[in-house]
């Protein structure tokens, strides 16, 4: 069974929604599992998820498709183990903000063009002006939290060259479901190791369902939609904005106060996900399907 297909700017920014949503009612699971286990529950549940609603075929899968699949589920599973480890020691906005260091410099680095380079610029002012004032007033920044931010940004954008390589040979949601039952092998373990039995309670169970749909079932089969038709440096530059949905999220659900320089970063990294989807519209046509 196929998602129904979604222009591949909507998708973008439905998937990034979605995953900060879902970053909000995670974190507030770790009291009770810890980021281990919010990462099991999250992997685990989005694969069974999946599995139920479409029933993708992973059986006619070929090996050729599997040493593509592979890579790209260990990556999907290390990124999510490293973003929850520095989502319980950093504020949200700034986690999502150090973590996007990876596809901005993923977008640097395949920019070819003088315009790309300043769309990059300005995301990364955006940037620059979120990362000092993430965290609550006088409140020292997690070393430890940082480095594993920066780690997981680099998983991500890995992510994006290997989910645009699956995406593009796998149909429908089975290259996601397939990555998921890759990643869960790795997730689940750490999470049963890490947490045990609290993981069958059965308000955490119902919690995690949700996670599992708002951070990983919905969000990955969009992206991996996104990404059959747009290349790996648009994709990259636009997801610039996910800072500012981080931020906006925290706003929403935490309560956290956003300063005129917040608000500022946020329009920078808006402005450059928009530039950058309208000029690659003009002058570079999308990587087909």
């Amino acid at each position: 069974m196929r998602v129904p297909a979604l222009p591949p700017v909507p998708a973008v920014i439905l998937a990034m929604l979605s995953i900060q949503g879902g970053a909000v009612f995670a974190k507030m699971l770790f009291p009770q599992v810890g980021p281990p286990g919010a990462t099991a529950l999250r992997v685990g549940l989005a694969f069974l998820l999946l599995l139920a609603l479409f029933r993708p075929r992973l059986q006619a899968l070929r090996r050729a498709d599997w040493q593509a699949i592979v890579p790209y589920g260990l990556t999907l599973g290390l990124m999510n183990l490293a973003f929850y480890q520095a989502l319980s020691r950093l504020p949200l906005g700034l986690a999502v903000t150090l973590e996007f260091i990876g596809p901005l410099g993923l977008a640097l680095i395949l920019s070819r063009r003088v315009l790309d380079f300043v769309w990059v610029a300005l995301a990364g002012v955006g940037i620059a002006l979120i990362a000092p004032h993430g965290g609550n007033a006088g409140s020292a920044v997690d070393g430890l939290g940082v480095a594993l931010a920066l780690l997981a940004g680099a998983f991500w954008a890995l992510y994006i060259v290997l989910g645009g390589v699956v995406g593009r040979r796998v149909p429908g949601v089975t290259g996601v479901t397939a990555g998921l039952l890759v990643a869960s092998v790795i997730c689940v373990p750490v999470g049963v190791a890490h947490a045990g039995t609290a993981l069958l309670s059965l308000p955490v169970l119902a919690a995690g369902l949700g996670v599992a749909a708002l951070s990983a079932a919905l969000p990955f089969s969009l992206e991996m939609s996104a990404l059959r038709v747009l290349n790996a440096r648009t994709f990259g530059v636009m997801m610039s904005v996910e800072p500012a949905f981080g931020a906006l999220s925290g706003l929403i659900f935490l309560h956290e106060r956003l300063t005129p320089l917040q608000w500022a970063a946020m329009a920078c990294v808006i402005v450059a996900s928009a530039g950058v989807h309208l000029t690659s519209r003009q002058v570079e046509s999308p990587v087909a399907a």
